[in-house]
């Protein structure tokens, strides 16, 4: 039976490593049906809206989509595409894996990491008011009145709601994870001694949650630290299990580890609905130009035929872009090559095709 799949080409690369990701996907051949739907900036010309209600009504619909970067136009007052989408789907779980891949020199090899982000709450929740607004002039005279805060006349405001319901999900999600793929540990990041009532209650929700995973290890640690050390010993983390901006934030951090943005798929999971896409952005300056790597798109897609109960042919794929990295001769420049996005692709999905021959 096939599977029925929303693409979402996005913005600037994005065409560009969607089109990529599709054509080693299908050379995977589980029977995706692709149904192609806008969204972000493009969608803003073509239809006025960033987040068409058609492209949700697919998403819901099909109920896995495999999304492109996206660009929010900065400054204009439009809501984030990502978040919408997040929000609105209730896509609470977003996991990056960060991991060594073969052929891509860095400086620490065997560095095996994945990301767990809390995905609908925190500074990310858009809560936002701007400055001289009368919303801000409210909330100044009411913190006055109740708590005697001063927040200066020019100050825009962005409110941190964290949860206990948002939180214990997220928190029993990782040690679901970490079960479900035999994984070593999990690493909360925090920042409770500044934030107490915030990050204070993530850190209190799991210390109660990590009750009922015995089996689990697990630890705690200060958002700063663990970036120290992380650029020092990744090899020394499993799973980061982080609130929302802070997991943003890390996954960036992870990426540079490992080889770049380029690199790093990602997905966003909800009890309903999936949309699996690349951590990169939609890189316009180099839009067009064959330029793009197209692996963290693909390996999205990986992470999405794993999703859909496809095992083996998300391992075809996973091991194909290994395979085209490890022999090091068709790379896009970003990895000191000169091959094209489709070019790498083309290579990728002629090894998913020779997968009966076996890993290397």
């Amino acid at each position: 039976m096939a599977h029925r799949v929303t693409l979402i080409p996005g913005d600037g690369i994005g065409p560009e490593v969607a089109a990529a990701a599709r054509l080693v996907l299908d050379a995977a051949d589980v029977g995706i049906e692709w149904t192609e739907r806008p969204a972000g900036s493009s969608a803003l010309e073509d239809v006025g809206e960033l987040l068409p209600e058609e492209t949700l009504e697919s998403i819901r619909s099909d109920r896995v989509a495999l999304k492109g970067p996206i660009t929010t136009p900065v400054g204009t007052g439009f809501r984030s595409v990502n978040v919408a989408l997040r929000q609105g789907l209730d896509l609470f779980a977003a996991v990056r894996p960060a991991r060594s891949l073969p052929g891509v020199v860095t400086r620490h090899p065997g560095v095996d990491l994945v990301i767990v982000r809390e995905n609908t709450e925190d500074l990310y929740q858009g809560i936002e008011y701007e400055r001289g607004s009368v919303e801000v002039t409210a909330l100044r005279e009411k913190l006055a009145a109740l708590a005697g805060l001063g927040i200066r006349e020019d100050a825009g405001i962005t409110l941190k709601p964290i949860s206990v319901g948002g939180t214990d999900r997220i928190v029993r999600f990782a040690f679901e994870y970490v079960r479900a793929n035999r994984r070593r540990k999990i690493t909360l990041g925090h920042k409770a001694n500044v934030m107490r009532y915030s990050d204070g209650l993530f850190l209190s929700t799991a210390r109660q949650d990590a009750l009922d995973y015995p089996d689990v290890a697990w630890e705690e640690i200060q958002i700063d630290h663990l970036s120290s050390r992380l650029a020092k010993a990744p090899t020394d983390f499993d799973v980061l299990l982080l609130p929302n901006l802070y997991g943003d934030i890390i996954s960036d951090l992870c990426a540079g580890l490992v080889g770049g943005l380029g690199l790093i798929p990602g997905a966003n999971i909800g009890w309903e609905y999936a949309v699996f896409e690349p951590v990169h952005g939609s890189a316009p300056d180099i839009a067009g130009q064959g330029l793009a790597n197209p692996i963290a798109m693909i390996l999205s897609g990986a992470m999405m035929l794993r999703h859909l109960g496809e095992r083996l042919a998300a391992e075809n794929v996973e091991w194909a872009v290994d395979e085209i990295l490890r022999r090091g001769e068709v790379r896009t420049p970003d990895l000191a090559g000169s091959a094209t996005t489709m070019q790498v692709a083309e290579e990728i999905a002629v090894a998913v095709t020779s997968w009966e021959a076996g890993p290397s």
